[in-house]
């Protein structure tokens, strides 16, 4: 039986239930999730909040995110079942056949449009250039060395659609929704710089691209530090544009320490802890964001 060491981030189980959530890392819907409510909180300042626009704005989210992740997994099976440690995926171990897959993608593709449909006009419209957008990001690889900041867009889509999703209409002024979504690319660019630390070898031999394969592992990780840097700038700009207060800048002082923790995880020569500076601290970022916000807009 092929070890589920390589990876973290997985639930176990030989249940289909489990092995779709296996399929799409589902823990991962963590990472984004509270940026899409953060967008959702922002837009409160103006715009009544029900509990229809969070139950759609959270499917919307967890179906992109489903999409876009078993997508992911369908166009690099073959690397994935070369790489030791991707080896135990889902479908390169048959744990799921190519047709579930792809049914799942499908069904997760349509359930995200008609969330957006459900929200406003001005989601449905966008939904398909979103859609298109981060399925895209699953190519990005094969051509370029900067797929962390594709990576980073995509997932930038949450805090714009959660404002959307409520507000109906883009953000004033203009560059508020801007600004958090720069925040987001920058923070997640960082982190799947990170990411790809660990696979440097295996991208080199298969012609795959990344920050790592162009920059190695030590200028790599400056960049990912420099990254998560502007993305704390980006961070206090949007709080002072949408009007939050010093809650929400405690809030980006934890952030603070939080990432300075993660960098003291990752080093050059030794990668043993990168899963935890990940995963763990990733997640704590992304709801200390929100929670920060949350707090401050009730206060």
């Amino acid at each position: 039986m092929t070890s589920r060491a390589g990876e973290g981030q997985t639930i176990g189980g030989d249940s289909l239930l489990a092995r779709y959530a296996d399929f799409v890392k589902l823990p991962h819907t963590l990472f984004g999730l509270p940026f899409a409510f953060l967008g959702v909180v922002y837009a409160s300042f103006s715009t009544p909040v029900t509990v229809r626009h969070g139950l759609l704005v959270a499917g919307a989210f967890t179906a992109a995110r489903f999409a876009a992740m078993g997508f992911n997994r369908i166009t690099d099976r073959r690397f994935d079942g070369l790489n030791t440690r991707t080896e135990y995926r889902e479908l390169p171990t048959g744990r799921l056949s190519l047709s579930q897959a792809v049914g799942s993608v499908a069904v997760a593709s349509v359930a995200f449009l008609i969330c957006a449909g459900l929200l406003n006009r001005l989601c449905l419209l966008l939904s398909p250039l979103a859609l298109a957008w981060i399925l895209g990001y699953s190519y990005t690889k094969r051509f370029t060395h900067w797929s962390h900041f594709w990576l980073g867009g995509a997932l930038a889509i949450a805090p714009v659609g959660g404002y959307l999703a409520v507000a109906g209409s883009w953000s004033t002024p203009w560059w508020i929704l801007i600004a958090v979504a720069g925040s987001v690319t920058l923070w997640v660019a960082g982190f799947d710089i990170f990411y790809a630390l660990q696979d440097e070898s295996f991208d080199r031999n298969h012609a795959l691209k990344s920050a790592v394969v162009l920059l190695g592992k030590s200028r790599s990780i400056m960049l990912a530090k420099s990254l998560h840097g502007l993305m704390l700038i980006g961070l206090l700009i949007f709080g002072i544009g949408a009007g939050f207060g010093v809650f929400f800048y405690i809030g980006l002082v934890a952030v603070a320490g939080i990432l300075a923790w993660e960098h003291q995880l990752v080093r050059p020569a030794d990668l043993s802890r990168l899963d935890a500076a990940f995963f763990q601290m990733n997640g704590i970022i992304a709801v200390t964001v929100f929670a920060a916000a949350l707090v401050d807009r009730v206060l």
